[in-house]
């Protein structure tokens, strides 16, 4: 028989919005360092995805962090999976833009952690057609998928549940389990969760969901909020394991339950915000470190062997199916049955979008007149092409009304336009071309950064 594997998988964005930047030391030593000591300290094994800005800041800020981060991977406890070194939203942003982001990261974590990933994770898990090729371009080999998106590329699944996409709203998160309730005795639709395939042109893709991320979660946060009379209980999580290993025996080898921030172990991040708009943010939830033990040791009881994305790939490699579904999948949609499209329809993307496109252009023009491409930039302009993307990190333009990013949120994007914007100038005065204004002019985009500034400081911020 087939050994029933099961991955964890937290994921670390220290861009979160929300995260105030002076706060972001304590969400190292509380949260990531943690779940470390966890790790290190049991006879456990994870996955442990990381934005390249994420390793970078580790690395300024908690050296001592990122060291237990590169014991884990040396001694193969952790499976390092790499995601664009700005948390952005893929299916949202310029390709080039895009493309640079995801290499720049892989560059970041052999510079630090001595690997180059091979798993890749698109954050958010925003959907847009050329993602997989994307990615495989950038020198990935696997990919972390969203398997409710895909599920609900079927129609029967989306009338049976119900569910419907909307740019304004947040998510459907906690309706995803009428996705279980659908497909729990239908293998024709669990082989996608509890199999890998890959697409055409040959990227491995594994597939995470929120039936079992959510009711996780919430057990971490031992939360009620009203809408429970107990929290998730530890039996709770059990049946759910008992159901998904009989459900595996019939349709594959392996499911990957939590693919979730990491700074909820830790922390409460950002589960107030999303789930109930509340106006709470990193508050210390230290049980939650304890609880996500429990939810390693609940698998292991169950039967499961603890895994990582690699493993799983190389043991089902053989029995690997095309998938052609993933043509089906709704352009702009997201995790958690939300949208890639609510964060560009925010008041923020829409003011300051155009803004990093104009910027982008300039670098584009400027590049070109002087014989560069993206790939040959010169020291400014790739400075330059850095900020810009620094400008587009999701963080700052999410969530949407009623609540809205942090104040230092924007703030970074800003400073990062206005940064970008220097860093062109500075390219056209040492090449002796700052008179060629037609290219890009560094003067008028100054007064375009100001005006969307101005408008967007002068605003209220949720929380404040």
């Amino acid at each position: 028989m087939n050994k029933r594997r099961i991955i964890y998988m937290p994921h670390a964005n220290i861009q979160y919005s929300q995260l105030a930047p002076e706060r972001r030391h304590w969400v190292m030593k509380n949260c990531y360092e943690k779940l470390f000591d966890l790790v290190l300290n049991g006879d456990y094994k994870i996955a442990f995805e990381a934005s390249g800005k994420t390793i970078e800041e580790m690395a300024t800020q908690a050296p001592e962090v990122l060291e237990k981060l590169k014991q884990l991977v040396a001694r193969r406890k952790v499976e390092p999976v790499s995601s664009p070194y700005i948390h952005v939203m893929l299916a949202n942003i310029p390709l080039e833009v895009a493309l640079d982001s995801l290499r720049h990261a892989l560059d970041i974590w052999e510079k630090y952690i001595g690997v180059r990933p091979e798993t890749g994770w698109n954050p958010e898990c925003g959907w847009a057609a050329h993602l997989p090729e994307l990615y495989l371009k950038a020198g990935f080999k696997t990919l972390v998928m969203d398997a409710d998106s895909l599920l609900l590329s079927f129609e029967e699944i989306r009338n049976a549940t119900g569910l419907a996409y909307d740019v304004q709203g947040h998510s459907n998160k906690n309706h995803l389990f009428k996705i279980e309730d659908y497909i729990k005795n239908k293998p024709q639709f669990l082989k996608y969760i509890t199999n890998p395939s890959r697409t055409e042109e040959g990227l491995q893709m594994i597939f995470r969901s929120d039936c079992m991320a959510n009711p996780m979660l919430w057990f971490l946060m031992g939360a009620t909020e009203g809408l429970r009379k107990e929290p998730v209980s530890i039996q709770e999580i059990k049946a759910m394991l008992a159901n998904w290993k009989l459900r595996i025996d019939g349709s594959g080898s392996f499911i990957m339950p939590y693919a979730e921030d990491a700074e909820y172990i830790g922390s409460s991040a950002y589960f107030y915000v999303k789930q109930f708009n509340q106006a709470r943010f990193f508050e210390p939830e230290p049980k939650s470190v304890e609880r996500f033990g429990q939810l390693l040791d609940a698998a292991v009881e169950a039967g499961f062997e603890l895994s990582t994305p690699g493993e799983v790939i190389a043991a089902a490699e053989r029995e690997m199916f095309t998938n052609n579904q993933l043509l089906c999948i709704e352009n702009g949609v997201a995790w958690h049955g939300g949208t890639a499209k609510a964060w560009a329809n925010t008041e923020y993307s829409r003011v300051m979008d155009p803004v990093c496109l104009s910027i982008l252009n300039g670098i584009k023009a400027v590049a070109q007149y002087l014989g560069f491409d993206l790939e040959t930039l010169d020291a400014d302009l790739s400075m330059a092409m850095k900020a810009v993307t620094s400008a587009y990190v999701s963080d700052s333009r999410w969530p949407p009304l009623p609540t809205s990013p942090g104040r230092f949120n924007v703030r970074e994007s800003l400073d990062d336009m206005a940064a970008a914007n220097r860093a062109i100038k500075a390219a056209m005065e040492k090449h002796g071309i700052a008179h060629l204004r037609a290219l890009y002019s560094p003067e008028l985009m100054a007064t375009q950064i100001k005006a969307i500034d101005d408008k967007l400081m002068a605003g209220n911020f949720f929380g404040e």
